[in-house]
This record gives C-alpha cells, sequence and structure tokens, in this order.
C-alpha cells in the first residue's frame, strides 16, 4: 500500500474528507492544514486527495490555490501521483510521520522538532504526558532542552500517547529522530508496547540512556614499584620512522621533564596519538618513584570526585564561546565612569516608584537604556560581520546576561532604546525569573545586537573583559562603583566620587579602535549626565 493510501485508509478524519469538505471553508482549509500537516509551499498551490483510484498511477486532486486566506477549488486536475504527492509527504514526514507499517495500527511518529534556528539536537528534559495518556491540541507533552533553553513541545492533534520513545533525560538526539508515538483508538495502544521506530524515523536504535552522575570515585596515584625491567614499547609501533609524533601538550612536557623519548612510547589517543596517561605508564613500568612529600608522608593521595554530566546548555555555551575566542580578533577599551549622578538619579526615581506601587530601578537598568541609546548615535557598534558585508542592524536588541543554577543564559530586551526605564526594568526582572526557571522561548533570547554582562552589583568585581556573543560585534562588561579621592575645585582640596569601571569588547573586523572609543565616549556622558536619557 502507498505512503499517501495507507494514510486515507487508516485516518478516520481523511476517510471522512467528502464530509469536511462540505462544510465552511475556514474549517475545510484548517482541517487539511492539520491532517497534511503544513503541505504548503508559500505561491504554489495546496493539493488536497479526494479519491484514489488504486489500479492506476494518478490519483484524483482537488487543487485550490491561496490567497489572502481565500479558496478557489473550482479546478481539478490530475497530477502523476509519485511526483505530486508522495515525494511532499516525505519532506513533511521528518517531522511529524504517519506509518506505512500495514502490520499496525494506524499511528503517527513523533520526531524530535526544530525550536530554534541553530538546533541541530535536543535533549528530553522530562515528559508531562505518560504512556496511555489522552493528549489535545496545546496540551504540552514534554519540555525539550535546546541549544539555548528549555521548551515545551506541545500536542497538534486529538490522540492517545502510545509509546515513549526517548524517555526522561535522553541526550543528544538529532532534529527529526522518532521520540513518541500516537494513535487514535484508545484500544492501540497495547499493540505498540515492543515498538522500535522505522527507518523513516532517522533510528531505529534504541534510546540512547542519559549519563548518570558517576557516584564518587577515588583515584589512587600508584606507589612506587620497582620492575625489573621497563616494558618499553618498539619505536615502530609507536610512531613509524621519518613520521611526525602526535602528542598533547600534557604528555610533552612531561616526557621531557623525565628524558623520556616519545618514540618509545606507544599513543593510545586518538589516531595514536600520546597522552599524559601513556607516559606515566611508561614511567611507572620503567619504576621512576613519586616525589615525597615534605615529613616522609607518601605523595600518593586519594583524590575525590564526582563526573557531572554536560547539560545541552553548557555545550552550547562551550562552544559558542570558543568560536568566538577563536574566530572574532578581540579587543578591549576600558573607561572609569562617575556614577554620582547617576546614583542620585536613580534615588530619585525609586522613590517616585514606591509611591505609585511601581519597582525599583536597579543600575544595570540604566546602563542598559545608556548602551542602547550610545549604540543609536553609534550605529556601526550595532552590527555584526558576514563573509561579503557588514550587517548595521536598525533594531536596537540588548542580551542581558543572567547566570543561574543551568547555565548562563542572555535574554534580551527588544527596541531598547526606545523603552522606558520602568519597562526596561520590568522586563529584564520577568525574563530573569524566567531564566532561573528555565522557561525561556526562542523569542525570549535570539535577536539580540549587542550584549551587557554586569559582575560588579552582583558580586563585586572591579574590572573584566568579557567574550562576544557571536554573531555580535561588541558586549559591554560592567564593573562595580567604588569611592575615590579626586580633586576638589580648589588648589589643594579633594573630595570622594564615586566611578564604575566598563570594557567594551570589540570585534575589529567591523569596530575599528576609534569607532569603539567614540561609542564608549556617548555611553559615559549617558552615564555622568543620565538625564539625557529622560529626554
Amino acid at each position: 500500500m502507498s505512503y499517501a493510501s495507507h494514510i486515507i485508509h487508516h485516518s478516520k478524519k481523511l476517510r471522512n474528507a467528502p464530509t469536511y469538505y462540505g462544510k465552511s471553508r475556514p474549517s475545510w482549509f484548517v482541517f487539511f492544514l492539520m491532517m497534511l500537516n503544513h503541505l504548503l509551499i508559500y505561491g504554489r498551490p495546496i493539493a488536497t486527495v479526494m479519491c484514489l483510484q488504486k489500479e492506476q498511477e494518478f490519483v484524483e486532486i482537488i487543487v485550490g490555490y491561496i490567497y489572502q486566506g481565500c479558496l478557489n477549488d473550482n479546478e481539478t486536475r490530475k497530477f502523476n501521483f509519485w511526483s505530486d504527492i508522495q515525494q511532499t509527504a516525505f519532506m513533511v514526514q521528518l517531522r511529524r510521520g504517519f506509518s506505512s507499517d500495514a502490520a499496525l495500527p494506524p499511528h503517527q511518529e513523533l520526531g524530535m522538532p526544530s525550536l530554534s534556528p541553530t538546533m541541530s539536537e535536543g535533549n528530553i528534559a522530562r515528559w508531562l504526558k505518560k504512556e496511555g495518556d489522552k493528549v489535545s491540541p496545546g496540551e504540552v507533552l514534554c519540555e525539550v532542552e535546546t541549544d539555548k533553553a528549555t521548551v515545551e513541545m506541545e500536542s497538534m492533534e486529538d490522540g492517545y500517547l502510545a509509546k515513549i520513545v526517548r524517555g526522561d533525560g535522553t541526550q543528544g538526539i538529532k532534529v527529526g529522530e522518532v521520540i513518541a508515538i500516537t494513535v487514535e483508538d484508545e484500544e492501540d495502544i497495547a499493540k505498540f508496547k515492543d515498538y522500535t521506530p522505522s527507518a523513516s524515523g532517522a533510528s531505529a536504535a534504541a534510546a540512547k540512556a542519559s549519563p548518570e552522575p558517576t557516584p564518587p570515585k577515588k583515584e589512587v596515584v600508584a606507589e612506587p614499584v620497582t620492575s625489573p625491567e621497563p616494558k618499553v614499547s618498539k619505536p615502530s609501533a609507536a610512531a613509524p620512522s621519518g613520521d611526525r609524533i602526535f602528542a598533547s601538550p600534557l604528555a610533552r612536557n612531561l616526557a621531557e621533564e623525565h628524558k623520556v623519548p616519545l618514540s618509545s612510547i606507544k599513543g593510545t589517543g586518538p589516531d595514536g596519538s600520546i597522552v599524559k596517561a601513556d607516559v606515566e605508564e611508561y614511567l611507572a613500568s620503567r619504576g621512576k618513584e613519586a616525589p615525597k612529600a615534605k615529613g616522609g608522608a607518601p605523595a600518593a593521595l586519594a583524590l575525590d570526585y564526582t563526573d557531572i554530566p554536560h547539560s545541552q546548555i553548557r555545550k552550547i555555551t562551550a562552544s559558542r564561546l570558543l568560536l568566538s575566542k577563536q574566530t572574532i580578533p578581540h579587543y578591549y577599551l576600558t573607561v572609569d565612569t562617575c556614577v554620582d549622578r547617576l546614583m542620585d538619579l536613580r534615588g530619585q526615581l525609586n522613590a517616585l516608584q514606591e509611591a505609585s506601587g511601581g519597582k525599583r530601578l536597579s543600575v544595570n537598568d540604566l546602563v542598559i537604556k545608556a548602551a542602547a541609546l550610545a549604540l543609536q548615535k553609534v550605529p556601526q557598534c550595532n552590527s555584526s560581520w558576514t563573509d561579503d558585508h557588514i550587517r548595521q542592524f536598525h533594531n536596537v536588541n540588548i542580551n542581558v546576561a543572567v547566570q543561574t543554577e543551568n547555565g548562563l543564559f542572555v535574554p534580551v530586551v527588544r527596541d531598547a532604546n526606545k523603552k522606558g526605564l520602568s519597562s526596561i526594568a520590568e522586563e529584564v526582572r520577568q525574563l530573569a525569573q524566567k531564566a532561573r526557571e528555565n522557561s525561556l522561548k526562542p523569542e525570549d533570547y535570539e535577536g539580540g545586537t549587542f550584549t551587557v554582562t554586569n559582575l560588579g552589583g552582583p558580586f563585586g568585581i572591579k574590572q573584566f573583559c568579557a567574550i562576544i556573543n557571536p554573531p555580535q560585534s561588541g558586549i559591554l562588561a560592567v564593573g562595580s562603583a567604588e569611592k575615590r579621592v579626586v580633586p576638589s575645585s580648589g588648589p589643594e582640596q579633594y573630595q570622594f566620587a564615586s566611578f564604575m569601571s566598563v570594557t567594551l569588547s570589540c570585534d575589529h573586523r567591523v569596530i575599528d579602535g576609534a569607532i569603539g572609543a567614540e561609542w564608549l565616549k556617548a555611553f559615559k556622558g549617558y552615564i555622568e549626565n543620565p538625564e539625557s536619557m529622560l529626554l
């Protein structure tokens, strides 16, 4: 039975297609969008199967043209079955496919969805529905940990969750891989007890179990031993004559320290490279004694440790920051800003906020506003690098770094240059709460053009340099404020003033040094004359 005919044969909704067609156009249109899973390419006809001729290669099709939400169903023609229906159906199948296994009742294979533009794989954080549960459109099936945040995956149709293929904590699931099975009829659930995904579902292998945190282990340095004859690997086994010997930096340093030729050691690392453990094993076989600790105590001490599996956000953060440092030519500009007037204005505004029942403003809220206005004044810093051009953004969207127990998140405040201080403060507060609850959605963190990170207020860090968040070209690192003695107006007179150090990290491909300095000058102007931000 062909792919499309199997869908029609098993689906109660498609068997009743003429009934649905007799209803109003909006209902009919929504129904086929649901059943064929958006089988539509914008600007081209949407094909709806109305009847099937098994003996022939062709199917009769009602063709509707989409124009401003209206449907013109007056044209009927024949399409080649394979090229016009099955090919498009297979494109849809990657995400939500009907099974073509005639031995099983009608069912759908739900694939790992692509929940962000950069997502290639995801983890199942937890299932909110269990096998056998009834599901309805809009109900949350599970929480998926993407490369950005944890996102809820919702059901698109009525049915029953027959089989969970990838359980809680499963990691590294490629986009499109089958994670669950749904059926229309409750009595079909039991038939999927031993089900494994079909080849079309991207993988028939069992789900990879999430690595559990290993219990504390003891790593014991071997006691000094004396061997009658050191075990020396033949040079030919380690590195053929004339070939380069590959070894890790730690292995090379250890070998040089003990004057051991690398050609005598057989590597067990990738592609036969020599790693630290290979050198240590070689030294142990030669009877090298470990250094003794002071007082005659043995140097071999037990080390307790726990291996903590990488979360998806930790892996993505690591890869993006590594990419940034390896591909973006960073340079750094630091300036001290006097914040006395800023603190005075903040105090006045907070008094008004409290009197009106509003929330207090933080120093970081004013920093975000000042950064946004400076980007508006110096738009070259509100840009990103591409291979063909420099893209200068017209929107000023500020990502704000938020540290949580689950890792580092950077939700975005959109159009910060156009928003008031109270609006920015409330939005930052809500985004930070969602980050701590691990409930940020893609629209909460995508589309930023510049980033602000603050370790001064929360942690008292005086000054630091931040790594640029690609594909952006700048990030502002905000330090703590401190009182300093500065000259006063009269001779030999001094006064106290509070200064805050900020450091701008720039992509030198996009922002020249003078442009970065001009942006810092504008930012400092808003901080030291904060009333100008209210105009």
